[in-house]
């Protein structure tokens, strides 16, 4: 994230779910600031404290709480400048078996923090969604989708709001607590095969770093409503699962465990239907708001005549990474050198660029 020296001077920040690998990435980057503080809300005292060990910085406070209950966001709120959301139920099986909590968490649990940020007059908050929000199929997509439209039904309702309330959706993060990249490492430090669901599948790829940077340009470009897209490439599970093995010297053994419930062979940062309101800004996509109002007739009678030109911005047609792109990518990531470096293996560990 290019944070200036003065860009957060003297601001106050919560962030949501801000033990997870996002909220320490995001603290770790405002740290080098001169924000005056960043508040960690999470449920996970044990997290925190690891954090606050961790970082060893006064200007972290933390706060135990839930986005489950209003009161304990509204706390936690008061007189803080700016909201990253990134409290969420992420993990696809557990949201399959367990829809209402996902409901809760990602749908009633945004919409007390949009709240919260509302009545003790947040300048700004911006509420980390996923591609899985597009054309959704399974539950945890679909709460996600449910909080993006909380979010915009913040501008909707309340026109001449003060706190201006966007998201941001990203595909896979990389190296992000439970993703896939960590369990392929894992699974070759145990002398195991490689669990892949589905070679052919496609997914975005993003870095941690690249997700904060999202979050950055939403805070400082948002208008009420806005839904951002960072343009982003892509690869097979297959090319990445050789991709991690050639890096730790390793013949792929990849075995093919067939594709798990709710999941789909690719996944979309933006449905055309969508990119007919986008701006494109280089690189990222400004998805502005459906603003229509409760007048029914433009529902039925008034529609976008070219939208049938417009198609998805979707994992199996961006740019497809080759196996060495892939490798390159994976040795910025602090994570993989670290393991590489513990395995001894450090003929490509020369200075990430």
């Amino acid at each position: 994230m290019p944070v200036t020296k003065n860009e957060y001077a003297g601001k106050k920040i919560l962030i949501t779910g801000g033990t997870g690998s996002f909220g320490h990435t995001v603290a770790a980057k405002l740290l080098e600031s001169d924000v005056e503080q960043i508040r960690i809300f999470s449920r996970d005292e044990a997290k925190q404290d690891d954090m606050r060990h961790e970082m060893g910085d006064p200007r972290l406070k933390f706060y135990v709480g839930d986005v489950r209950d209003y009161d304990s966001v509204a706390k936690a709120s008061r007189d803080v400048d700016f909201v990253f959301h990134a409290a969420a139920l992420k993990q696809v099986p557990s949201c399959e078996f367990f829809p209402m909590e996902a409901v809760r968490t990602n749908v009633v649990g945004s919409e007390n923090v949009v709240r919260a940020a509302d009545f003790n007059g947040v300048k700004s908050v911006v509420c980390l969604s996923t591609d899985k929000a597009v054309y959704p199929v399974n539950a945890m997509g679909m709460s996600k989708a449910l909080m993006e439209k909380v979010a915009q039904s913040h501008g909707l309702n309340n026109p001449s709001a003060e706190t201006v309330v966007s998201c941001v959706r990203y595909g896979n993060v990389m190296y992000s607590r439970g993703s896939v990249i960590p369990l392929f490492i894992q699974q070759i430090k145990r002398g195991k095969n490689i669990t892949v669901t589905d070679p052919a599948m496609s997914r975005f790829l993003m870095s941690l770093d690249d997700s904060v940077d999202l979050v950055d340009f939403a805070f400082h470009n948002a208008n009420q409503g806005d839904l951002f897209v960072r343009k982003a490439p892509a690869s097979t599970i297959g090319d990445l699962a050789e991709a991690v093995c050639n890096l730790f010297e390793v013949t792929p053994k990849i075995e093919v465990i067939g594709t798990r419930h709710a999941e789909k062979p690719s996944e979309a940062l933006a449905s055309r239907e969508e990119l007919t309101r986008a701006e494109d800004m280089n690189e990222y996509f400004r998805i502005k708001a459906d603003n229509r109002d409760l007048n029914y007739k433009l529902y039925f009678s008034e529609g976008v005549r070219d939208q049938a030109e417009y198609t998805d911005y979707d994992s199996h047609t961006t740019n497809q990474l080759s196996v060495p792109e892939i490798e390159g990518l994976l040795l910025t990531l602090p994570g993989v050198r670290f393991e590489l470096a513990a395995a001894g293996i450090t003929s490509r560990l020369e200075p990430a660029v």
